[in-house]
Protein backbone atom coordinates (compact mmCIF):
# COMPACT_ATOMS: atom_id res chain seq x y z
CA UNK A 1 0.00 0.00 0.00
CA UNK A 2 1.24 3.44 -1.01
CA UNK A 3 2.57 5.67 1.46
CA UNK A 4 3.94 9.54 2.36
CA UNK A 5 5.86 11.04 4.41
CA UNK A 6 5.54 14.82 4.15
CA UNK A 7 7.35 17.18 5.99
CA UNK A 8 7.24 21.23 6.32
CA UNK A 9 9.64 22.81 8.19
CA UNK A 10 10.37 26.58 9.03
CA UNK A 11 12.87 27.87 11.32
CA UNK A 12 10.72 27.56 14.69
CA UNK A 13 9.22 24.74 14.08
CA UNK A 14 8.74 21.28 11.51
CA UNK A 15 5.11 19.74 10.67
CA UNK A 16 5.34 16.23 9.75
CA UNK A 17 2.43 13.92 8.49
CA UNK A 18 2.22 10.17 7.54
CA UNK A 19 -0.21 9.73 4.44
CA UNK A 20 -1.33 5.93 3.72
CA UNK A 21 -4.49 5.06 1.83
CA UNK A 22 -7.36 4.52 3.22
CA UNK A 23 -5.77 5.48 6.18
CA UNK A 24 -6.25 8.62 8.45
CA UNK A 25 -2.92 10.75 8.42
CA UNK A 26 -0.92 10.46 11.55
CA UNK A 27 0.76 13.66 12.08
CA UNK A 28 3.84 15.11 14.48
CA UNK A 29 5.35 18.14 15.34
CA UNK A 30 9.00 18.99 16.64
CA UNK A 31 11.44 21.89 16.03
CA UNK A 32 12.49 23.77 13.21
CA UNK A 33 15.27 22.49 11.17
CA UNK A 34 17.67 25.19 9.46
CA UNK A 35 20.98 24.08 7.94
CA UNK A 36 22.31 27.05 7.67
CA UNK A 37 21.83 27.58 11.85
CA UNK A 38 22.00 24.11 12.86
CA UNK A 39 24.81 21.45 12.85
CA UNK A 40 24.29 17.89 11.53
CA UNK A 41 24.40 16.61 15.07
CA UNK A 42 22.11 19.10 16.52
CA UNK A 43 19.56 18.01 13.59
CA UNK A 44 19.99 14.14 14.09
CA UNK A 45 19.50 14.79 18.29
CA UNK A 46 16.36 16.77 17.91
CA UNK A 47 15.02 14.02 16.08
CA UNK A 48 16.29 11.44 18.41
CA UNK A 49 14.94 13.19 21.21
CA UNK A 50 11.54 14.40 19.34
CA UNK A 51 10.40 11.79 16.72
CA UNK A 52 11.98 8.34 16.94
CA UNK A 53 10.94 6.99 14.53
CA UNK A 54 9.62 2.79 14.93
CA UNK A 55 9.80 1.11 11.83
CA UNK A 56 7.82 -1.47 12.82
CA UNK A 57 4.87 0.80 13.98
CA UNK A 58 5.33 3.56 11.03
CA UNK A 59 6.09 3.01 7.72
CA UNK A 60 6.25 5.25 4.36
CA UNK A 61 7.50 4.29 0.85
CA UNK A 62 8.75 7.59 0.29
CA UNK A 63 9.44 11.22 1.96
CA UNK A 64 9.11 14.99 0.44
CA UNK A 65 10.81 17.35 2.78
CA UNK A 66 10.11 21.13 2.61
CA UNK A 67 12.27 23.26 4.53
CA UNK A 68 13.84 27.02 5.23
CA UNK A 69 17.25 26.69 3.71
CA UNK A 70 16.73 23.66 1.81
CA UNK A 71 16.46 25.38 -1.39
CA UNK A 72 19.87 25.27 -1.85
CA UNK A 73 21.28 21.99 -3.97
CA UNK A 74 24.48 21.63 -0.95
CA UNK A 75 22.08 22.04 1.82
CA UNK A 76 19.62 19.32 0.08
CA UNK A 77 22.23 16.97 0.05
CA UNK A 78 23.31 17.54 3.46
CA UNK A 79 19.55 17.16 5.24
CA UNK A 80 18.88 14.02 2.76
CA UNK A 81 21.96 12.05 4.30
CA UNK A 82 20.42 12.88 7.50
CA UNK A 83 16.74 12.00 6.87
CA UNK A 84 17.94 8.48 4.87
CA UNK A 85 19.98 8.04 7.99
CA UNK A 86 16.74 8.84 10.65
CA UNK A 87 13.88 7.20 8.65
CA UNK A 88 15.42 4.70 6.69
CA UNK A 89 13.45 5.39 3.52
CA UNK A 90 15.34 5.89 0.79
CA UNK A 91 13.20 7.76 -1.99
CA UNK A 92 13.59 11.02 -0.40
CA UNK A 93 13.14 14.54 -2.41
CA UNK A 94 14.37 17.55 -0.29
CA UNK A 95 13.70 21.14 -1.49
CA UNK A 96 12.95 24.78 -0.51
CA UNK A 97 9.85 25.63 1.92
CA UNK A 98 8.92 27.96 -1.08
CA UNK A 99 7.75 24.44 -2.56
CA UNK A 100 6.04 23.85 -0.59
CA UNK A 101 4.30 27.05 0.22
CA UNK A 102 3.68 27.14 -3.74
CA UNK A 103 2.24 23.67 -3.69
CA UNK A 104 -0.25 23.96 -0.63
CA UNK A 105 -1.55 27.70 -2.01
CA UNK A 106 -1.49 27.71 -5.87
CA UNK A 107 -1.97 24.23 -6.77
CA UNK A 108 -1.66 24.37 -10.63
CA UNK A 109 -2.80 27.62 -10.45
CA UNK A 110 0.45 30.93 -11.36
CA UNK A 111 0.64 33.44 -8.14
CA UNK A 112 3.33 35.20 -6.44
CA UNK A 113 3.72 33.14 -3.22
CA UNK A 114 5.20 34.52 -0.52
CA UNK A 115 6.07 33.42 3.13
CA UNK A 116 6.25 35.44 6.21
CA UNK A 117 6.64 33.32 9.17
CA UNK A 118 10.46 33.74 11.46
CA UNK A 119 11.60 35.11 8.02
CA UNK A 120 10.18 35.90 4.83
CA UNK A 121 10.80 35.08 1.20
CA UNK A 122 8.75 35.29 -2.47
CA UNK A 123 8.61 34.00 -5.51
CA UNK A 124 6.83 33.76 -9.01
CA UNK A 125 5.19 30.19 -9.44
CA UNK A 126 4.09 29.31 -12.93
CA UNK A 127 1.70 26.49 -11.41
CA UNK A 128 4.24 23.98 -12.40
CA UNK A 129 7.68 25.62 -11.10
CA UNK A 130 9.35 28.13 -9.14
CA UNK A 131 10.30 31.17 -11.00
CA UNK A 132 12.12 34.28 -10.40
CA UNK A 133 12.96 33.86 -6.64
CA UNK A 134 13.44 36.80 -4.80
CA UNK A 135 17.31 36.23 -2.96
CA UNK A 136 17.02 35.92 0.48
CA UNK A 137 19.26 37.68 2.66
CA UNK A 138 18.54 35.62 6.26
CA UNK A 139 17.76 37.04 9.27
CA UNK A 140 21.01 38.82 9.52
CA UNK A 141 20.59 40.96 6.49
CA UNK A 142 17.36 40.76 5.27
CA UNK A 143 13.70 38.78 5.80
CA UNK A 144 12.09 41.86 5.53
CA UNK A 145 8.80 41.52 6.95
CA UNK A 146 9.24 38.04 9.06
CA UNK A 147 9.27 37.51 12.78
CA UNK A 148 12.77 37.89 13.20
CA UNK A 149 12.87 41.40 11.50
CA UNK A 150 10.16 42.28 13.76
CA UNK A 151 11.74 40.89 16.50
CA UNK A 152 15.00 43.47 15.52
CA UNK A 153 12.65 46.45 15.58
CA UNK A 154 10.87 45.60 19.23
CA UNK A 155 14.10 45.09 21.11
CA UNK A 156 15.80 48.34 19.29
CA UNK A 157 12.45 50.36 20.56
CA UNK A 158 13.17 48.67 24.00
CA UNK A 159 16.69 49.31 24.27
CA UNK A 160 16.60 52.62 23.30
CA UNK A 161 13.90 54.20 25.12
CA UNK A 162 11.06 54.55 22.43
CA UNK A 163 8.28 52.43 23.72
CA UNK A 164 5.67 53.96 26.19
CA UNK A 165 6.07 53.49 29.53
CA UNK A 166 2.52 50.54 28.96
CA UNK A 167 4.85 48.64 26.21
CA UNK A 168 8.17 48.80 28.01
CA UNK A 169 6.75 47.24 31.28
CA UNK A 170 4.23 44.62 28.38
CA UNK A 171 7.98 44.03 26.95
CA UNK A 172 10.07 43.40 30.35
CA UNK A 173 7.34 41.40 31.79
CA UNK A 174 8.01 38.59 29.14
CA UNK A 175 11.60 39.08 28.11
CA UNK A 176 12.87 40.90 31.49
CA UNK A 177 15.03 43.99 31.82
CA UNK A 178 18.53 42.57 31.64
CA UNK A 179 19.54 44.24 28.68
CA UNK A 180 23.03 42.27 28.69
CA UNK A 181 21.09 39.19 29.17
CA UNK A 182 19.25 39.88 26.18
CA UNK A 183 22.56 40.65 24.03
CA UNK A 184 24.16 37.55 25.44
CA UNK A 185 21.09 34.96 24.62
CA UNK A 186 21.18 37.04 20.81
CA UNK A 187 24.46 36.67 20.22
CA UNK A 188 25.96 33.98 22.09
CA UNK A 189 23.24 30.92 22.28
CA UNK A 190 21.59 28.78 19.70
CA UNK A 191 18.95 30.17 17.26
CA UNK A 192 19.12 33.52 17.48
CA UNK A 193 16.70 34.27 14.55
CA UNK A 194 14.09 32.38 16.61
CA UNK A 195 14.88 33.94 19.56
CA UNK A 196 14.10 37.49 17.92
CA UNK A 197 10.75 36.21 16.86
CA UNK A 198 9.71 35.43 19.65
CA UNK A 199 9.27 39.01 20.70
CA UNK A 200 6.49 39.05 18.10
CA UNK A 201 4.45 38.17 21.22
CA UNK A 202 4.53 41.76 22.47
CA UNK A 203 3.09 43.10 18.72
CA UNK A 204 0.17 40.02 19.12
CA UNK A 205 -0.76 41.05 22.63
CA UNK A 206 -0.71 44.65 22.10
CA UNK A 207 -3.03 45.43 18.76
CA UNK A 208 -4.60 48.71 18.38
CA UNK A 209 -1.75 50.26 20.36
CA UNK A 210 -0.45 52.60 17.42
CA UNK A 211 3.56 51.95 18.39
CA UNK A 212 2.57 48.44 17.99
CA UNK A 213 0.72 49.10 14.30
CA UNK A 214 2.81 51.36 13.60
CA UNK A 215 6.39 48.79 13.52
CA UNK A 216 3.83 45.73 11.83
CA UNK A 217 2.82 48.13 8.85
CA UNK A 218 6.63 49.42 8.38
CA UNK A 219 7.90 45.74 8.98
CA UNK A 220 5.37 44.44 6.05
CA UNK A 221 5.63 47.19 3.88
CA UNK A 222 9.32 46.66 3.64
CA UNK A 223 8.65 43.51 2.22
CA UNK A 224 6.54 44.93 -0.45
CA UNK A 225 9.14 46.93 -1.51
CA UNK A 226 12.47 44.84 -1.11
CA UNK A 227 10.02 41.90 -2.49
CA UNK A 228 6.70 41.29 -3.91
CA UNK A 229 6.86 44.81 -5.98
CA UNK A 230 9.92 43.44 -7.58
CA UNK A 231 8.02 40.39 -8.75
CA UNK A 232 6.64 41.52 -12.48
CA UNK A 233 3.47 39.68 -12.25
CA UNK A 234 2.57 41.59 -9.01
CA UNK A 235 0.18 43.46 -10.60
CA UNK A 236 -1.36 41.02 -12.80
CA UNK A 237 -2.11 38.01 -10.37
CA UNK A 238 -2.84 36.88 -6.64
CA UNK A 239 -0.52 37.11 -3.87
CA UNK A 240 -0.87 34.16 -1.50
CA UNK A 241 1.20 34.49 2.07
CA UNK A 242 2.06 31.43 4.48
CA UNK A 243 3.54 31.83 7.98
CA UNK A 244 2.59 32.52 11.25
CA UNK A 245 3.63 36.63 10.44
CA UNK A 246 1.04 36.53 7.48
CA UNK A 247 -1.63 34.59 9.37
CA UNK A 248 -1.49 36.60 12.68
CA UNK A 249 -1.58 40.11 10.29
CA UNK A 250 -3.60 39.41 8.20
CA UNK A 251 -5.72 42.69 7.86
CA UNK A 252 -2.51 45.16 7.68
CA UNK A 253 -1.88 42.62 4.78
CA UNK A 254 -5.27 43.35 2.75
CA UNK A 255 -4.50 46.93 3.81
CA UNK A 256 -1.48 47.16 2.44
CA UNK A 257 -2.62 45.21 -1.16
CA UNK A 258 -5.35 47.68 -1.47
CA UNK A 259 -2.85 50.47 -1.29
CA UNK A 260 -0.97 48.98 -3.77
CA UNK A 261 -3.76 48.13 -5.87
CA UNK A 262 -3.11 44.39 -5.72
CA UNK A 263 -5.05 41.12 -5.66
CA UNK A 264 -4.24 39.19 -2.22
CA UNK A 265 -5.49 35.31 -2.50
CA UNK A 266 -5.52 33.02 0.39
CA UNK A 267 -3.33 33.32 3.58
CA UNK A 268 -2.10 30.49 5.46
CA UNK A 269 -0.62 29.71 8.75
CA UNK A 270 1.13 26.56 7.68
CA UNK A 271 0.77 24.82 3.87
CA UNK A 272 0.31 21.49 5.88
CA UNK A 273 -3.01 21.53 5.37
CA UNK A 274 -2.73 22.25 0.99
CA UNK A 275 0.25 19.72 1.04
CA UNK A 276 -1.90 16.71 2.56
CA UNK A 277 -4.73 17.63 -0.12
CA UNK A 278 -1.54 17.64 -2.86
CA UNK A 279 -0.31 14.02 -2.06
CA UNK A 280 -3.40 12.30 -1.25
CA UNK A 281 -4.38 13.08 -5.12
CA UNK A 282 -1.06 11.22 -5.59
CA UNK A 283 -1.61 7.96 -3.91
CA UNK A 284 -4.94 7.96 -5.48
Amino acid sequence: MPSYLIADSGSTKTDWCLLKKGKKPVRFSTQGINPYLQSKQDIEAMLRAELPWDNSKYQADKMSYFGAGAANPEKQVFLEEILVGHFGIKKTEVAGDMVAAARALCGDNKGIVCILGTGSASCYYNGNKIKEQRPSLGYIAGDEGGGNYMGKRILQYYAYGTFDTELTIGFEMRFGNDIQQIINTLYHQPNPNRYLASFVTLLKDNRGHYMVENIIEDCLNDFFHTSILKHRNSWNLPLYFSGSVAFEFRDVLENLCGQYELEIGDVIKSPMDGLMKYYKGLLE
